[in-house]
C-alpha cells in the first residue's frame, strides 16, 4: 500500500514560484505512474500533470503547460511539481497521486489513480 504526503504549499504572490514535494512510502515508487491534481474552491479536482511508470511519457494540462514541471526521483521515492509564473487562478488544494503501472495519456483524466495524498494548500494572491 503506497502512502503519499505533500508539502511545500503556501501563500505566493502572482508571478511567483513554488515547488511542491510528495514523499511516498510503503512501496517502491518506480512501479507507479504519478501525477498532480488541483481542486479549486467550489470546483472539481482537475489533473495538471503526469509521468508514466516507465518515465517515457509526460503530459500537462494546457492551462499549466510551459509554467509547471513534474518530476520524480525513484531513488528517493519522491515526486515534485515546480510551479512558475503563478496566477491567482492557480489557487487551490494540490494533490499528488499514483497508480501502479500507471500510464500518462495526453488526456490525463483517462488514467485512473487510486493512491492519493491529503493535499497541500496553494494560495496565489497579492
Amino acid at each position: 500500500q503506497l502512502q503519499l504526503v505533500e508539502s511545500g504549499g503556501g501563500l505566493v504572490q502572482p508571478g511567483g514560484s513554488l515547488r511542491l514535494s510528495c514523499a511516498t512510502s510503503g512501496s517502491g515508487l518506480h512501479d507507479y505512474g504519478v501525477g498532480w491534481f488541483r481542486q479549486a474552491p467550489g470546483k472539481e479536482r482537475e489533473p495538471l500533470a503526469c509521468i508514466s511508470s516507465s518515465g517515457a511519457s509526460t503530459n500537462y494540462a494546457d492551462s499549466v503547460k510551459g509554467r509547471f514541471t513534474i518530476s520524480r526521483d525513484n531513488a528517493k521515492n519522491m515526486m515534485y511539481l515546480q510551479m512558475n509564473s503563478l496566477k491567482p487562478e492557480n489557487t487551490g488544494v494540490y494533490y499528488c497521486t499514483a497508480e501502479r503501472l500507471g500510464g500518462c495519456p495526453r488526456r490525463i483524466a483517462r488514467q485512473p489513480f487510486n493512491y492519493w495524498g491529503q493535499g497541500t494548500q496553494v494560495t496565489v494572491s497579492s
